[in-house]
């Protein structure tokens, strides 16, 4: 490991480091010794000239570096980088039980900043979306191949992460074989197609693994006493749409507004053997089409609402917070007695108790009463580092209408 530089903390900012914090703000830093790049490594000492951490620099970024290492001993060299990936596999190893589509290493939760890595089968899905990962690219590839076997990757390094950190947007094959226009995975024995490079995220949402089993059990709870109609708006390729269905949903409409999205959830439907007569697909603005459901009189046992990020950041909190409003208002009024709602916000700018907030309101003016029966996360392959809670982007609430 070189050491190129030394970060100098403001007095009290190194409270956060301490306590294990991974980012480190502009507004924190008092002085930079030596001359340190993009993704170069520097010691970070506080106002005392105490050692604190060892981090990775952006300059370009008003995240100016992020911690990699809190253990002076520990220099985040080659070898401790590949044990760091090693780690993360082996703790999602238990998961190929039920799905050959995991998230391998989730960023600051596993102690590897700003880098991401998807498996899909055989495939490999990155996103380097740091000036750390970016300036150990090739020993985090090669630490995450080895700790695999799987020798396809494929890079998505396209996020505004990335372009915050100074760097350029990239997208291809950066190991083995090109991907396929569409893969195969499995969930729950449930199949899949994804498209590695042009799929949202890194081709699907894999956080909504657990959701999705419990749209299918929901479906499944209703269908003893009918079978459910079901409402999945936001409904991309259709994940939520398909576990309704084999859960027993008997009329599943998905809404999106992509031609494309909506194609392939067909072809998925399809891929299941589920008898086309049970779906309907609507391209059309969410919003838009829920007022128009509510004026047709429909109504629904079950609904699902996975928008987009509404809040890109903490500027756009007051504008998403009446997008999530009107959606939930609009939703919880199609809402049969008895149905489920499972409403989702994956704005990291939108916490957990604003969200609940914001849908509280939304059963208010829509004048039904409702029980909260659960809150939803993503996945156990999505873990929340206790250090870092900003890294909770995904959040849920699960309500029953009485």
């Amino acid at each position: 490991m070189k050491v190129a530089g030394e970060l100098h903390l403001k007095p009290g900012k190194e409270r956060s480091v301490k306590r294990r914090h991974p980012w480190i703000y502009d507004t924190a830093v008092a002085r930079v010794g030596g001359r340190p790049s993009s993704g170069d490594w520097v010691a970070v000492h506080a106002a005392d000239g105490s050692w604190l951490a060892w981090a990775a620099y952006a300059p370009a970024s008003t995240l100016r570096a992020r911690c990699w290492s809190f253990a002076e001993k520990e220099p985040p060299d080659e070898d401790w980088i590949a044990a760091r990936v090693q780690a993360a596999v082996a703790r999602r190893a238990h998961l190929s039980a039920v799905t050959d589509a995991v998230r391998l290493v989730f960023g600051e939760a596993d102690g590897l900043p700003g880098f991401i890595a998807d498996r899909y089968a055989d495939q490999l899905v990155v996103q380097i979306q740091s000036a750390g990962a970016e300036a150990n690219r090739a020993a985090l590839l090669d630490a995450l191949v080895q700790a695999t076997g799987c020798h396809n990757v494929f890079d998505r390094s396209e996020g505004a992460t990335r372009q915050r950190e100074g760097l350029p947007p990239v997208s291809g094959c950066i190991r083995g074989a090109q991907p396929p226009p569409a893969l195969t995975v499995h969930e729950h024995g449930v199949r899949f197609r994804v498209d590695v490079r042009r799929g949202q995220k890194t081709g699907f949402y894999i956080d909504q693994r657990d959701n999705r089993r419990l749209a299918r059990e929901l479906a499944a709870r209703l269908s003893q006493q009918r079978p459910p109609r079901m409402l999945n708006c936001f409904s991309y390729t259709g994940g939520f749409s398909l576990a309704a269905a084999l859960g027993g949903a008997a009329d599943v409409l998905s809404i999106d507004a992509s031609a494309e999205a909506l194609a392939w959830a067909q072809a998925q439907w399809a891929d299941n053997g589920l008898p086309p007569q049970l779906a309907r697909w609507q391209q059309a603005d969410a919003f838009a089409a829920l007022r128009e459901l509510r004026g047709a009189g429909a109504s629904f046992d079950l609904i699902v609402l996975d928008p987009p990020k509404f809040a890109a950041s903490h500027q756009h909190v007051e504008r998403a917070a009446r997008a999530y409003k009107d959606i939930n208002l609009n939703a919880l009024r199609l809402l049969a007695p008895g149905g489920y709602l499972l409403t989702f916000s994956c704005s990291g700018a939108i916490g957990v108790e604003l969200f609940q907030k914001i849908v509280a309101g939304a059963v208010i003016d829509a004048r039904v009463d409702c029980q909260m029966i659960g809150r939803l996360t993503a996945g156990e392959d999505h873990p929340l580092s206790m250090a870092h809670p900003e890294g909770e982007y995904l959040k849920g609430l699960l309500l029953r209408r009485l």
